[in-house]
C-alpha cells in the first residue's frame, strides 16, 4: 500500500510517535529534575530557582546531554560495527557470507545505481564515497558534539557545586580529566554495550511478532539476518 493512500499520520507513525514520547519525556525529567536541584539548594540554605531558570542552567544541560552522548555513541558503533562483525542467528548481523562493505552491485551503487537510488549514490568520486558512509558519520558527529557539549556543561554544573560549597572552580580543562566527567559518560557507555550485546544475543533465540527487529516467528535459530 503507498505511502498517499495510508496517510501521513500512519506511514510516518515510528518518527511520530517516538518524537512525541522524546518531548513528554524531556518534559517530566525537567519537571523531575527541578524538584531534586531545589532540594539540594534548600539543604544547603540557598535560594530556589524557577522552571525557566532551571531549563536553561548548566544542571539540566548536563543530563540531558550526557545521555544524548551516549544514545549516539551506540548507534555510531553500532552502524560500523555491523559492516564487518557477525552475530550467527541474529536478525541485527547480516549473513555470515557478507562481512565487509560489500560490491557496488550489492549496494546498487554507480552504475548498478537504479533510476529511484539517492543520486548521490550513482555519482562517483568523493560525493558517492561520502554518501554511502553518511549515516555512521552523523551518528560519530552528532555523539561528538553531544559529549563537547556535556563536557561544557557539566564543568558549569561541577564549578557551580563547588562554589556552593566554598571551594575554588576547577575550569573545563581539569574537568575533562576528573572523575567526575568520566563517572558521567562510562556508566552510560556500558549501559549502552550491554543493550546493543544482549539485542544481538537475544534475538537469536527469542521472537517478537511483527517486529524487524525480531525474525519471523518460525524461522530456525540459526538463521541470521532475517527480519520479521
Amino acid at each position: 500500500m503507498s505511502a498517499a493512500r495510508t496517510g501521513f499520520w500512519r506511514s510516518n507513525s515510528l518518527t511520530l510517535v517516538f518524537g512525541g514520547a522524546f518531548l513528554v519525556v524531556l518534559a517530566a525529567q525537567a519537571v523531575a529534575g527541578r524538584a531534586e536541584f531545589n532540594e539540594q539548594l534548600a539543604v544547603a540554605g540557598l535560594q530556589q530557582i524557577g522552571f525557566g531558570a532551571y531549563l536553561t542552567s548548566s544542571d539540566f544541560a548536563v543530563d540531558v546531554t550526557e545521555n544524548w552522548q551516549s544514545e549516539f555513541l551506540q548507534f555510531f558503533l553500532y552502524v560500523y560495527g555491523t559492516v564487518h562483525l557477525l552475530q550467527r542467528g541474529s536478525p541485527e548481523s547480516k549473513p555470515l557470507d557478507r562481512a565487509g562493505t560489500e560490491s557496488e552491485r550489492d549496494q546498487r551503487m554507480g552504475p548498478h545505481a537504479a533510476p529511484d537510488s539517492p543520486r548521490w549514490a550513482s555519482a562517483g568520486g568523493w560525493r558517492q564515497a561520502l554518501y554511502s558512509r553518511s549515516l555512521g558519520l552523523v551518528m560519530a558527529v552528532f555523539f561528538l558534539l553531544s559529549w563537547f557539549a556535556q563536557s561544557v556543561a557539566g564543568a558549569a554544573a561541577y564549578d557551580g557545586e563547588r562554589l556552593r560549597q566554598l571551594q575554588d572552580p576547577i575550569g573545563w580543562g581539569a574537568y575533562l580529566v576528573s572523575a567526575d566527567f568520566w563517572n558521567r559518560s562510562l556508566q552510560n557507555w556500558q549501559s549502552e554495550l550491554l543493550a546493543v550485546s544482549a539485542m544481538a544475543v537475544l534475538s537469536v533465540y527469542l521472537r517478537q511478532r511483527g517486529s524487524p527487529e525480531s525474525k519471523p516467528v518460525g524461522a530456525p535459530h540459526t538463521s541470521t539476518g532475517v527480519e520479521g
